[in-house]
């Protein structure tokens, strides 16, 4: 499937979460399996080499990175919400756009050295996948790109990313928020 025929698989929702606010879904794209499927051909033919772990940012990203981790052969590393996870974990706070919220992952998950590629359905701000990559940091792990099925390119999230040195691609951008 081409990108234009899976942009066109992702469900826009006006007003959502609040007035003026255009919601991305991308679980349209997830329940069609073609669709899906090519999806995860197309970021993966994005990625040179094979990492030894694909991250998923809960909870979206679970189900993309774990596809994703399939495809390549990697494992997967899961991040999630602070407090989700039993045994030790190390943490890291990010910004919301009201407020705080902070991600954790066993403090064992990522081997010092291993190479990362981060993963999750949509990248707006940021704030997740930078949260992310610094928790693999500091674990020792190499984060060795990040990519999306959505970027929302006008508030920023990939050049955020960029600018951490983390390369970042993504399958298909929606203007606006």
């Amino acid at each position: 499937m081409t990108r234009d025929e899976l942009q066109s698989l992702v469900r826009t929702i006006p007003d959502h979460p609040k007035p003026g606010i255009l919601f991305r879904d991308v679980t349209t794209l997830l329940l069609h399996a073609e669709g899906f499927a090519a999806a995860i051909d197309h970021l993966a033919d994005t990625v040179d080499g094979r990492p030894d772990l694909v991250a998923g940012m809960e909870a979206r990203g679970f189900v993309v990175a774990t596809a994703l981790a399939l495809k390549l052969g990697a494992g997967l590393l899961l991040i999630r919400k602070d407090g989700k996870l039993p045994g030790a974990t190390i943490a890291e706070d990010y910004a919301l756009e009201y407020g705080t919220d902070r991600l954790a992952m066993h403090v064992d998950a990522c081997a010092p050295g291993a190479t990362v590629l981060l993963a999750d359905d949509l990248i707006a701000t940021g704030g997740t996948a930078l949260a992310a990559a610094r928790l693999v940091r500091r674990a020792g792990g190499v984060v060795t790109g990040a990519r999306f099925l959505i970027d929302l390119p006008d508030l920023g999230g990939a050049a955020s990313l960029e600018a951490e040195g983390v390369a970042t691609q993504s399958l298909l951008a929606f203007p606006g928020h």
